[in-house]
């Protein structure tokens, strides 16, 4: 299964690399959506551009929540970061300047009533590892199915061309 799931203007709605998910589907989920284009901090994107963006994390936390039965009840969180790209250890090791390094994406994250990791209690704000652990915490969290990318994806899609009037030619699964 390819990690990106949906391409429009707004950018791209992927699946995270599993070795970086934050948050393991029963636990609510993990999705990544990046701008339309390459730029290490939100401001530098056009007016369209934001717009655009704005409209696929939308859609993109309603089709969660709408679609995954994990999310009953439930909610989404939204984390604009790129934080670790910026550890002196992320390669290239040493010191990072946020414009040259950091790609702006966000992180979509379900909430799950049910959740049980201590970090995705209900009620608390999540809590992420440090930089040198995040590959031994995230073992074991498993991502979205494709069954589940896929209402997902087709949830977005009719929520983006229905409601944000984006045209569905514009839109690639």
């Amino acid at each position: 299964m390819s990690r990106t799931l949906l391409v429009g203007p707004g950018g791209r709605l992927m699946l995270p690399e599993t070795a970086n998910l934050l948050c393991s589907r029963e636990e609510g989920g993990h999705l990544v959506v990046l701008p339309p284009r390459d730029v290490w901090e939100r401001s530098e994107l056009d007016r369209d551009e934001l717009m655009h963006w704005g409209f696929l994390v939308a859609a993109a936390g309603r089709a969660m929540i709408e679609t995954l039965p994990q999310l009953e009840k439930g909610c989404i969180n939204y984390w604009e970061a790129r934080n670790w790209a910026l550890n002196a250890e992320a390669d290239p090791v040493g010191p990072k300047t946020p414009r040259q390094h950091r790609h702006l994406h966000l992180h979509v994250l379900g909430r799950s009533r049910t959740a049980t990791r201590e970090a995705w209690r209900w009620g608390e704000s999540p809590r992420f590892p440090d930089f040198a652990e995040r590959h031994t915490w995230a073992a074991g969290f498993a991502p979205l199915t494709g069954d589940e990318s896929k209402a997902i994806v087709a949830h977005a899609v009719s929520t983006l061309t229905s409601r944000y009037a984006v045209p569905a030619g514009a839109l690639t699964v």
